[in-house]
């Protein structure tokens, strides 16, 4: 997990000083509703091992509709987005059509769990608490 850097709202490693938040957006194919209940549920802790543990990003809210997940984090300089989006729906795809497979059947998924478009936009600190509360309101 990223650590702030002491007395200041950065954060810090050897060769920077840095405070990258960004917004991901990710739809099931078809827009289909199957974000509920365990699926929910399993969907957002595989979110917060993925983030936390394995790319070593802060997630600051994290919400699902029936339909899409919504993710505001930070990152280091040095994560490629591409590849942490990329991964991010492979492993979770994977993970969810194996614990779920009566849920998600080939029939109807193909081979995706996820749609192949995904939206990513940076957010500053002046509008982190906008969008954390815009996401909080997701499913509701």
């Amino acid at each position: 997990m990223l650590k702030r850097q002491k007395g200041t709202e950065y954060y810090a490693n050897r060769h920077s000083c840095f405070l990258l938040q960004y917004h991901l957006v990710v739809v099931t194919k078809h827009r289909e509703k199957v974000i509920v209940g365990d699926v929910k549920q399993r969907l957002l802790e595989i979110t917060d091992d993925l983030f936390i543990n394995k790319w070593d990003c802060n997630i600051i809210a994290v919400n699902t509709d029936e339909d899409h997940i919504h993710i505001l984090f930070e990152c280091t300089p040095q994560t490629t987005l591409s590849v942490l989006v990329n991964s991010y729906k492979t492993v979770t795809a994977r993970l969810l059509r194996k614990e779920f497979c009566d849920l998600l059947k080939d029939d109807l998924w193909g081979s995706q769990f996820w749609s192949d478009s995904y939206f990513i936009c940076s957010v500053s600190d002046k509008n982190e608490a906008v969008v954390a509360a815009y996401i909080k309101k997701q499913g509701g």
